[in-house]
């Protein structure tokens, strides 16, 4: 193992962010391979009767095309759930792990189809020999197919709840007094924008204060697009300001609650909003 092995990556993100990741540790990674192993393989067994039944018409056929499905079914499956989940295939997501861009970057679906297309690399020459003794000699623990993909295997944190009197401080909302606004920017605002705007008051720290200032600054300006406010409304506060009022009449019911409602639109669920790598 290196001397410069890291446990814990901090990421700086183009917009200012600065992030820290703990690196998934060979062992859960192994977990998660293990019940991805085993979810393909339960599908394979599914195909195999198909192909079986080939064999009856052309066994030269059929055993080429076995060998291709298995390529495909065990390659498929991790490309289209990380690409699907952000990052996550079933036994990454029963063990909190998940596939990020290196530098703080969108995963793109470029990274992730080349990262596995090398795993036949990986896996050579059996048991992920190469791509263990790979990752056991990177400084993040980057398999091949990693290391030419870009892309770090981090652990997910338990992300804590909300801090719904933080955000509440008790001080005057400047929307409150328009229940008509309010109930339009409950109607308009998606699950997605209000994650977005209530993630961003949560992890305003971790900006940099110009970053910051442009952050909410845009964030400021999609909102009062969405619906007319009244100017008296925004007079006098800061775009941070703003967007605080805003998730306050979006996701607390009064001065005394302790929880929100979702926004109107949230019937339709809880969307994830990447403010990581």
């Amino acid at each position: 193992m290196t001397a410069g092995r890291v446990q814990t990556l901090r990421v700086r993100t183009p917009e200012g962010a600065v992030f820290s990741f703990e690196l998934a540790s060979p062992v859960t990674r192994l977990a998660a391979w293990a019940v991805d192993k085993a979810t393909v393989s339960a599908a394979w067994g599914l195909l195999v009767v198909i192909f079986r039944l080939l064999e009856l018409w052309n066994n030269d056929l059929a055993r080429g095309a076995a060998v291709a499905g298995y390529f495909v079914l065990s390659t498929g499956y991790a490309m289209i759930l990380e690409w699907r989940w952000s990052g996550q295939t079933l036994g990454k997501r029963l063990v909190r792990l998940r596939v990020v861009d290196e530098r703080g970057l969108r995963l793109t679906f470029a990274q992730v189809v080349l990262r596995n297309l090398l795993r036949f690399v990986d896996a050579l020459p059996a048991a992920y020999l190469v791509g263990g003794l790979a990752a056991l000699f990177s400084r993040r623990g980057q398999r091949l197919g990693d290391l030419a993909a870009g892309t770090i295997v981090v652990r997910e944190a338990v992300e804590a709840a909300p801090d719904w009197t933080a955000l509440q401080s008790g001080k005057y909302n400047s929307l409150r007094p328009y229940p008509h606004v309010v109930a339009r920017l409950r109607q308009m605002v998606t699950p997605r924008e209000a994650r977005a705007a209530l993630q961003a008051v949560l992890r305003r720290d971790r900006f940099e204060a110009a970053a910051r200032v442009r952050l909410f600054a845009e964030l400021a300006a999609h909102f009062r697009a969405t619906t007319p406010i009244p100017p008296e409304a925004g007079e006098g506060i800061s775009d941070e300001q703003f967007v605080r009022n805003l998730i306050g009449v979006l996701y607390l019911q009064g001065p005394g609650s302790d929880r929100p409602p979702a926004p109107a639109g949230a019937a339709a669920g809880t969307a994830e909003v990447s403010f990581r790598s």
